[in-house]
């Protein structure tokens, strides 16, 4: 029986394909926000109305980075709440990305299913 490893090379074209797919379906996502917002620029400042999400979004994409690093050492984790506190006041865009990019809490159900309907709420 042979024994088939995966090279360098091969696992950063597959890591770089999950990031183009994550992108593009960040993009339709981000569709629905982004008329919503669209639609609130007479009435708000457009910095205040992109900044923050984007702000949001990097501290959770670095969330996850932070606890996927975490987890590999066997320290202590940030909460799954905290986590998911952080997707649900705007920073979801950055989780998304974060689980996709690190492949953290991407195979835990549980987890799932509550960022998806915080995320959809």
């Amino acid at each position: 029986m042979r024994v088939r490893t995966i090279s360098h090379v091969s696992r950063s074209r597959r890591s770089g394909g999950v990031v183009l797919r994550s992108v593009l379906l960040l993009v339709l996502l981000l569709a629905v926000p982004a008329f919503a917002a669209s639609r609130l620029m007479s009435v708000l400042d457009w910095r205040v109305l992109f900044g923050v999400p984007i702000v949001l979004s990097i501290l959770a994409f670095l969330a996850y980075r932070s606890d996927k690093r975490r987890a590999e050492a066997g320290a202590w984790r940030i909460p799954e709440f905290t986590l998911h506190m952080m997707a649900l006041i705007g920073g979801w865009p950055g989780a998304f990305l974060g689980q996709r990019q690190f492949r953290h809490k991407t195979s835990k159900l549980s987890f799932q299913v509550v960022f998806w309907m915080r995320t959809s709420s």
